[in-house]
């Protein structure tokens, strides 16, 4: 009689699904079948029918969860920045600037009102259900977002997948005053003379503009250090290997950390900051494919650990006002706040409506809640855990859906009014230089 290896099977499991990971994007090719809904619906089955597999709840491991969504956010920010191939510029991410200072406001709004009348959450929990809601994720959205740094000159990110990389790598950063301030109120009281100044001058301004800073200095430095003309010399970026990036990111993270920033925002900007230092060096490609592999894994865990909580019980108490916020959430308050903040713009209407719809929410939000309920005194958090894992499945099924074939479409658009227009790439043409 041969006895379940509980330790045998996980390695075996993690081989597998290591493989899978690797092939799974080939695999797939342009079938409406995104990788995330694989490994979701993989962790659903697997933790369903094994039933000696240790219960992956959040809320009992609770430091698990949110170390480890929090690496994966890191490394997908890192990847995100370093993919970017427009300049930084206020006319050039103008869509950028609208999407995080109109669109993710109005959903973090929205999203609070739904929490308090329909919900009933108390009103530290409705802050904390629009801030957690708040960022589009650059862990589950590479469908739409740009894939690859391009060391050509000439290159230029399209617009859509320009606006939704590039706002993935900002507002999973800006998404943390607001869980500050749920936070504050859930210890405090809603009373904003109790937790609103120490808010603006620390949570606000301070993180902010220690994130930014640590950021640039971080990505100044180690620019340098890879393509100065001593670098050159020594051949530092022939050599050099691609888990260079993982010093980036945890470098400007640990610092800014350790300054009381935001670590999130200071690796992206360091991301940025490192690919203008020399933007058309071939070295950027080898450090993002190093960093997309390990963000292939990082998401691999989460998603077959989300699966399996949902599989164990994590929409048990999810009724009909939960799933109606979560669908609102995402066909409704998104593509609207979207469209909103990206009128007038420089987007077209098909431009406009991609990147309205594919906000795409994942393991950043995941990770806020984890943050917040670990720092925080909510009434009930088993629910606000219930509403957000909601709506990122709903978001992998939605989105992983959509993506393949509405970017497709997006793309033969694109070329179309290219050759009517007698060459060249479309978005070039409306592009600020």
């Amino acid at each position: 009689m041969i006895e379940f290896d509980g330790a045998a099977a996980l390695y075996a499991a993690f081989g597998l699904a290591t493989l899978a990971a690797a092939l799974l994007p080939r695999l797939l090719g342009r079938v409406p079948i995104s990788m995330p809904m694989v490994f979701l619906a993989a962790g659903m089955l697997a933790f369903a029918v094994l039933p000696d597999l240790p219960d992956p709840d959040p809320m009992a491991h609770s430091e698990t969860t949110l170390h480890l969504t929090e690496v994966c956010v890191l490394v997908s920010l890192m990847g995100a920045g370093l993919a970017l191939n427009r300049k930084v510029g206020w006319r050039r991410w103008s869509s950028t600037w609208r999407l995080l200072a109109i669109s993710m406001p109005l959903s973090m709004l929205a999203v609070g009102l739904l929490g308090w009348t329909v919900l009933g959450l108390g009103a530290a929990g409705a802050v904390l259900l629009g801030a957690a809601l708040a960022p589009t994720d650059p862990v589950l959205a590479t469908e739409v977002q740009v894939s690859e740094p391009v060391s050509s000159p000439d290159a230029a990110d399209d617009e859509a997948r320009f606006a939704l990389t590039s706002e993935a790598g900002l507002n999973d950063g800006l998404a943390f005053p607001f869980t500050y301030a749920a936070i504050a109120i859930s210890l405090v009281g809603v009373a904003p003379s109790a937790w609103l100044p120490h808010w603006l001058a620390v949570d606000l301004a301070w993180r902010l503009t220690v994130g930014v800073g640590i950021g640039v200095l971080v990505g100044w430095l180690l620019g340098r250090l890879f393509f100065s003309s001593l670098s050159d010399r020594l051949q530092f970026t022939e050599r050099a290997e691609g888990f260079v990036a993982l010093a980036v990111t945890f470098l400007a993270y640990g610092v800014a950390e350790l300054l009381e920033g935001y670590g999130f925002v200071a690796v992206f900007v360091s991301a940025c900051t490192v690919r203008a230092m020399e933007r058309e060096h071939g070295y950027h490609g080898v450090l993002h494919k190093f960093v997309e592999q390990i963000e292939r894994l990082l998401t691999v865990a989460v998603l077959v650990l989300l699966g399996g909580a949902v599989s164990r019980g994590l929409f048990a108490e999810v009724g009909w006002p939960e799933i109606g916020v979560a669908l609102a959430f995402l066909l409704v308050i998104r593509p609207l706040a979207g469209w909103i903040g990206l009128t007038p713009g420089k987007t077209g209407p098909r431009e406009r409506a991609v990147i309205a719809f594919f906000g795409v929410r994942g393991v950043g939000s995941l990770f806020y809640v984890a943050y917040a309920v670990a720092h925080g005194d909510f009434e009930d958090p088993g629910r606000i855990w219930a509403v957000v894992g909601l709506v990122v499945v709903g978001s992998i099924l939605i989105h992983g859906i959509a993506a393949t074939p509405v970017m497709a479409l997006l793309d033969r658009a694109r070329l179309t009014r290219s050759r009517r227009n007698g060459g060249g790439d479309a978005d070039v043409l409306t592009t600020p230089v």
